[in-house]
C-alpha cells in the first residue's frame, strides 16, 4: 500500500533541494489525522500543499522529518468537470468519484433541468463540495486537490470560467446519450484541457446543448449504458486516462 496522504502547508526550506532531514510539525485537522492513522515513530508518508510543493517524510518525534521533496507534475490535459448539481447526498459522492478519477477542477452547475439550487447557500454548498475534494484526494494519494468554484447558472458563465483560464487547446464535450460520436473516437493526444459538461439527471436541456456547441463542444456518448449523473464524470475521466498521456506513467 501507499505511503498515506497529508494536506498541509509546507515551509519553502522543506521542499527545497538538500532538504532532507528538514523537520516541521503538522497542525489542525492533519494532527488529528495522525492520531486517527496511530502513525508510529519512523513510518513514511507524504506531504502535499494540494497545489504545487510535495514531500515525502517520515514521523520522528511527534515531527515531519523530510526525506526527499516530490515533483507535483500538472497533468495534460486537464480535466475539467462542468457537474450539474446532483440531489441531496449523490452531490458529495459525486465530487468523491470524480476527484478519485482525477478531475482538476469542479464547476458546479445550476442547469435548467437542476432540481437542487444553490441560491443563498453557495458558500456552504460550495465548502461541502471542497471538503469532499480535499478527502477524495487524500484517499487516492493525489498531490493536487482539485479547485472548486462558485456555482454557474448558465452556459454564458461557463464560457467566463473557461475565458478566466485560457488554454492553448480545448475540447468541450457535454455527454449525452442520445450522441453519435463516441468518447473513444476523440484524440486526447494533443490537448491542453478537456471540459466535462455533465447534466442532471433529466439531461441537458436541448437549448444549453446549443449554447455549448456556440462555444465549440460536441455532444458525446461513454458507451450503451445510461450512467447517473453522480458516476457519469468519474467513468469518462477513466476513459480520457486510458486515452490520453494522463496515465502515461502509470504501471501496468
Amino acid at each position: 500500500m501507499t505511503d498515506p496522504v497529508f494536506i498541509h502547508p509546507i515551509p519553502i526550506e522543506a521542499a527545497a533541494d538538500g532538504s532532507a532531514g528538514f523537520r516541521f510539525a503538522l497542525t489542525g485537522a492533519e494532527a488529528k489525522h495522525v492520531d486517527v492513522k496511530r502513525l508510529k515513530d519512523g513510518e513514511p508518508l507524504v506531504i502535499t500543499d494540494g497545489q504545487s510543493r510535495a514531500v515525502r517524510a517520515v514521523w520522528r518525534g511527534g515531527q515531519v522529518e523530510v526525506t526527499e521533496g516530490l515533483a507535483v507534475p500538472a497533468p495534460r490535459p486537464m480535466v475539467t468537470v462542468v457537474q450539474a448539481i446532483p440531489k441531496s447526498e449523490r452531490a458529495e459522492l459525486a465530487v468523491d468519484l470524480m476527484v478519485q478519477a482525477g478531475a482538476d477542477r469542479i464547476i458546479p452547475w445550476e442547469s435548467a433541468r437542476t432540481i437542487a439550487k444553490w441560491a443563498g447557500k453557495e458558500h456552504k454548498a460550495r465548502l461541502k463540495w471542497e471538503n469532499a475534494a480535499r478527502s477524495a484526494a487524500k484517499q487516492a494519494r493525489r498531490l493536487r486537490v482539485p479547485e472548486v468554484t462558485m456555482p454557474v447558472r448558465s452556459v454564458a458563465q461557463i464560457a467566463e470560467f473557461l475565458d478566466d483560464a485560457p488554454t492553448a487547446s480545448r475540447q468541450i464535450l457535454v455527454l449525452h446519450e442520445s450522441a453519435s460520436v463516441s468518447v473513444k473516437s476523440c484524440d486526447f493526444t494533443t490537448c491542453d484541457e478537456v471540459v466535462l459538461v455533465i447534466g442532471p439527471e433529466g439531461g441537458v436541456a436541448p437549448e444549453e446543448i446549443d449554447q455549448l456547441e456556440s462555444l465549440g463542444a460536441r455532444t458525446v456518448v461513454l458507451g450503451p449504458e445510461v450512467l447517473r449523473t453522480a458516476s457519469a464524470a468519474a467513468v469518462a475521466l477513466g476513459a480520457i486516462g486510458a486515452l490520453s498521456p494522463r496515465w502515461a506513467a502509470t504501471t501496468d
